[in-house]
């Protein structure tokens, strides 16, 4: 059985150091985590064909279950590759997790969010005589991108709740009209072609054989880092070109084409099936600790700003670059919303001007 989520501690937005079974453990980093450690919280494997019974049963129109209940019950049938869900449904389960489903109103989650704003994220800053990690707060307050990360959440819970018959019939979304803040994502890193052509050429230099496919199957398929990491040779088709991701973050499956290069040099190092493609040698069944190796041809290749997520802008800019459509670059990232794909439209500037000058240029 999943392990279920407890419940989270109390916020604090001091600045003073938080240490694990301090009431600050739940404060929230930038990027979703950390997850309180005395939880013992862990992302939920997705159950296999024969255990779907052993999945807790489904209640119907059982508004008076508790929206703690209930987020332990999503969790328990999550099969997505979010690892940030589980530290941001804690925190809603510090907020809501005692009140009924049918009571939950928008001005709770209304609330929720403003309280949410007016913490301060935090960051890694090493471990304390015994081991413990400790983190410190940042000087600036969660970015607009993050409060609705943590509303999307809670919405997919909710969600969730209504299309299995959980929640009471006519039940009102209470996220739906809770405004959003406007997220800034003009800024978005991705390598100059010279960049690109340094970076392939350090990863080849790596002590590591398999950096340099890792990176290109990056750049080439717009993949995430635990999607690529998550690949077994029997998700690899090398004859067809392709490889399957059976669950992304989204939770959905998706094909990932592969260029020639890439599919060469996967053939390097074809092995059993149920290998992992870039697995550790040491430790079977486990994802190879890549990124010190990766920081380290960035800075062989004098790449400043750039993280493995930048790979998958780099795709996507490549395409938006070169004709692509915007339909085409989120079908191929995989994303649910073409919000998220708007982001590189300034790219394809050209491209535009010459569908305008073909279909409209004659026109007087």
């Amino acid at each position: 059985m999943t392990q279920q989520i407890k419940s989270a501690g109390t916020q604090t937005s001091s600045g003073s150091e938080a240490k694990p079974g301090n009431a600050g453990d739940n404060i929230p980093t930038e990027h979703g985590g950390p997850v309180d450690v005395r939880m013992g919280l862990r992302m939920p494997r997705a159950p296999m064909m024969n255990e779907s019974a052993s999945l807790p049963h489904l209640p119907l129109r059982a508004g008076h279950l508790s929206a703690g209940d209930l987020i332990d019950l999503y969790m328990a049938h999550y099969a997505g590759r979010d690892s940030t869900r589980v530290q941001r449904l804690t925190w809603w389960k510090s907020k809501l997790g005692a009140i009924a489903l049918q009571d939950v109103t928008d001005d709770h989650v209304h609330a929720a969010i403003e309280d949410l704003a007016m913490q301060h994220s935090r960051y890694f800053a090493g471990k304390d005589a015994d081991a413990r990690p400790i983190y410190r707060a940042k000087r600036k307050p969660l970015a607009p991108a993050t409060l609705n990360r943590y509303l999307q959440a809670l919405a997919a819970v909710i969600t969730w709740c209504i299309r299995k018959r959980i929640a009471p019939k006519g039940y009102v979304h209470p996220c739906r009209s809770v405004e959003k803040r406007p997220e800034r994502n003009e800024r978005v890193r991705f390598l100059s072609d010279d960049e690109r052509t340094r970076l392939l050429a350090a990863c080849k230099a790596s002590s590591w054989p398999r950096l340099y496919v890792l990176v290109l199957m990056a750049l080439t398929t717009g993949a995430r880092k635990g999607e690529l990491l998550g690949l077994r040779w029997a998700d690899v088709d090398l004859q067809r070109a392709e490889a399957s991701v059976g669950s992304t973050k989204n939770g959905d499956p998706r094909v990932l084409p592969l260029v020639p290069a890439v599919v060469a040099d996967l053939q390097k190092f074809k092995a059993g099936a149920t290998a992992l493609v870039f697995g550790s040698p040491r430790r079977p069944g486990k994802a190879y600790h890549f990124e010190p190796l990766y920081l380290q041809a960035l800075q062989a290749a004098h790449i400043r700003g750039v993280t493995f997520h930048t790979l998958r802008h780099s795709c996507a800019s490549m395409l938006a670059r070169n004709g692509a459509t915007l339909l085409e670059i989120g079908d191929l990232l995989g994303h649910r919303q073409m919000q998220m794909t708007k982001r590189y439209s300034h790219l394809a500037t050209q491209h535009k001007a010459a569908l305008v000058n073909r279909v409209l240029g004659d026109v007087a």
